[in-house]
Order: C-alpha cells, then sequence, then structure tokens
C-alpha cells in the first residue's frame, strides 16, 4: 500500500468539482422559488425544464467520452464543459423570461454532461491502480461539499438580501469562476497523453471488444444498484409525511450530503487496502438498512437516521464503482467506458424514480422503500458470485 501523495491534477479536479458545486447548489436550490415567484413560472413547467435537463446530460456524457478517447486528449473537454456551466451562471439572474431560464439550465447539465467522463477518465490517467479509491473517494467527498455548501450561502446571501433571489444568483459566478480558473492553470494531462489527433474511433466494433468481461459485469451491477437507489426527493417526501415542517424538510439533504462529504474519501483509502467488491456489498448493506429505516421511520428523526445511512452508503459505493471501472477498462477507451457507465446509470436511477413514485402513489410510502429494500438484495446475487469467481 503506497503512502505517497495523490497526483496534484486528482486534487485540483476535487477542488474543481467542489466550488463549481457550491456554484450550482446556490443556483439549483433557489432555481424553483425564482422561476415560479420572480418569473411567475407554472410548477408544470419547473418539470418540465428539469426533466429536459437531466435527459440531456445523459447523452452528453457518453458522447464526450467517446471525443475524448478519440482524440487522446481529456483537458479540453473538462475545460468546455466546465466552462459552459460557468457561463451560464450570469444567465440565470439575467434572465427576464422562461425561455433564457430553459436555455441556461440546457447550457448547464450539457456541460455537466461533457465533463464527466473525460474528468473521470483523466483522474484513472494520472492516478496509479493502488490509489484510485482514494482518488475518486476524494473527489466525490469535495463535491458533496460543494453541494453542502452551496445551499447554505444562498440561505446566507438571502437572509442579508431581503430575499433577492436576483441579487443572490450573481454571487453564484464567484464559485464557477474559480473552478474554470483552477483546470486552465492547476490540471495537467500526463505526460504520455497523446497529441490532439484522431485515433480509431472508439464505438467501432474492433474497439468496442476490448473492453473485457469485467468493465461489462461492473457496469451491470450499477444498473441493479441503480435501480435500488430512487432519487432522493422521496427521503423529502417520507419527511414531510412523518411531521418534518416544510422549512425544514431540506434537513434531510443536509444529513446526507454531510455524511457523504466526511466519510468518502476515508472509505475510498479503505477500498485501496481490501477487495473493493467487499466494500462494495457493505454498502449495498447500508442501502438496504437506509430503506428499512425509512419504510417504518414513526418519525422525522428517524428519517434523518434513514437519510444519514443512504448517505453513508452513497460514499462507499460510488467511488469505489468509479475505481472499479478504471480498473476494468484500457487506458484508450476510459473515456467511452465512463461515458456508458454513466448512461447506464442515469438510466436506471429514472426508471427507479419512475417506479418509486408509481409504488408511494398506488400502496404508500412504505411499500417504495420496501422494493428497493428488495432489489438491493437481489443486486447483492450477482455481487458475491463476482467476488468468488474473482472476476
Amino acid at each position: 500500500m503506497t503512502t505517497a501523495p495523490l497526483p496534484r491534477t486528482v486534487v485540483a479536479l476535487g477542488l474543481v468539482s467542489m466550488f463549481m458545486d457550491i456554484a450550482s447548489g446556490m443556483t439549483h436550490s433557489l432555481m424553483p422559488v425564482f422561476m415560479t415567484v420572480a418569473l411567475g413560472a407554472p410548477v408544470a413547467l419547473v418539470g418540465l425544464v428539469e426533466g429536459i435537463a437531466q435527459a440531456t446530460a445523459a447523452l452528453a456524457r457518453l458522447f464526450a467520452g467517446v471525443v475524448s478517447d478519440w482524440i487522446g486528449r481529456r483537458k479540453p473537454l473538462v475545460l468546455l464543459g466546465y466552462g459552459m456551466s460557468a457561463v451560464t451562471m450570469p444567465l440565470f439572474p439575467m434572465a427576464q423570461g422562461i425561455g433564457a431560464v430553459l436555455l441556461a439550465r440546457f447550457l448547464d447539465r450539457v456541460g455537466k454532461g461533457i465533463r464527466s467522463a473525460p474528468r473521470d477518465a483523466l483522474i484513472a490517467d494520472v492516478t496509479p491502480p493502488e490509489q484510485r479509491g482514494a482518488a475518486y473517494g476524494l473527489r466525490q467527498s469535495m463535491d458533496m461539499t460543494g453541494a453542502f455548501l452551496g445551499p447554505l450561502a444562498a440561505i446566507g446571501l438571502m437572509l442579508l438580501l431581503n430575499s433577492d433571489s436576483r441579487a443572490v444568483l450573481w454571487f453564484a459566478v464567484i464559485p464557477a469562476a474559480v473552478a474554470v480558473a483552477l483546470i486552465a492553470f492547476g490540471v495537467k494531462e500526463p505526460a504520455d497523453a497523446a497529441p490532439m489527433q484522431r485515433r480509431p474511433f472508439p464505438l467501432r466494433r474492433a474497439e468496442l471488444k476490448k473492453l473485457p468481461a469485467a468493465y461489462w459485469q461492473v457496469v451491470g451491477l450499477v444498473a441493479l444498484f441503480s435501480l435500488a437507489r430512487f432519487s432522493e426527493a422521496f427521503l423529502l417526501l417520507r419527511a414531510a409525511g412523518a411531521g418534518l415542517a416544510p422549512a425544514w424538510v431540506p434537513l434531510v439533504l443536509v444529513a446526507l450530503t454531510f455524511v457523504n462529504a466526511v466519510a468518502a474519501y476515508p472509505l475510498g483509502r479503505l477500498g485501496d487496502r481490501m477487495d473493493r467488491r467487499r466494500l462494495l456489498g457493505w454498502g449495498v448493506a447500508l442501502l438496504v438498512a437506509a430503506d428499512l429505516v425509512l419504510a417504518f421511520a414513526p418519525s422525522w428523526p428517524v428519517v434523518l437516521v434513514g437519510a444519514a445511512l443512504w448517505g453513508l452508503h452513497m460514499a462507499m459505493t460510488q467511488g469505489l464503482l468509479s475505481a472499479l471501472i478504471a480498473d476494468a477498462a484500457p487506458k484508450e477507451l476510459r473515456g467511452v467506458a465512463f461515458g456508458a457507465f454513466n448512461l447506464v446509470q442515469a438510466g436506471a436511477l429514472l426508471l427507479a424514480s419512475t417506479l418509486a413514485g408509481l409504488l408511494w402513489s398506488g400502496f404508500g410510502p412504505q411499500a417504495t422503500f420496501l422494493a428497493g429494500a428488495a432489489i438491493a438484495v437481489v443486486a447483492m446475487i450477482p455481487l458475491r458470485r463476482a467476488m468468488r469467481g474473482g472476476a
């Protein structure tokens, strides 16, 4: 086990994630109120904007991963993706109608999609295999720190500026600009990065055959795990149904993101010391425990305990899955590998959230969380087989 520090590019990308998530957290926590109050948009249109934005991001992830493998470079696409999101930040406070917000949100999510796969591939490119758990854990921890600090900053600024959401949105420009500057001056490609030239197109059949069975096994596990972990919006609804006042419902996300931020890095380092699939199994067991707590929670404080367990599950699994993808994928196809991984995960989460909504409407919240626990238990079966087979 190496005790060497993580590469500077990994630390820089972690800081980039943190600052951009502070900006995004400030913006997105205020967006529903800004759209409905300041711009007078109907609530249904808010949902449409979010749906279009998320679908666009999922498709952009695969596209950017393919391009980064094709040209043999990651940083230009990482800079483009974060740069697009940063450029959208002033568009939100400048918006005079819902069309401008829709355009800004669309460009922001396209930017997120463009940067995700090349960024994760770049982390793998610069990090030794024995440190990848720590590397992805650090990035996730700093990402969650930003997700935690962003809404808190928005709350504080709203109090200072007499609830002027348009004025608060201008402040989100600052951390977004810092994130782009960090990429430009702090992120470096590995020394053996190829020049900007076209390689064989990565989506050709001959190229895709280079992705080993171990990679597709991890992708299949991701699909199963994601079906068991639906949108955190259902945790908010569970807390409200358990008696938590509407003004305090965001405490659920505070508990979840705080635990995730604190635990992701040390758990990532632990994944470098032991079989990552075994630690992944513990993470899935935590999801089962969280679902059971949420299914039978008699009061909102118990719901917060369930949310904390949910956050610990995410800290224990998300970085490990990225490390497993990096371990399994050939270097020249890491962009494609992470793009497909992100696309499958997003699609499974969308399906899981749809099914959760149907179960909630038809049978109530308990059935929703019990179903999630059951799917997580099923997901453990192929994971245990993979551990026995050493794949």
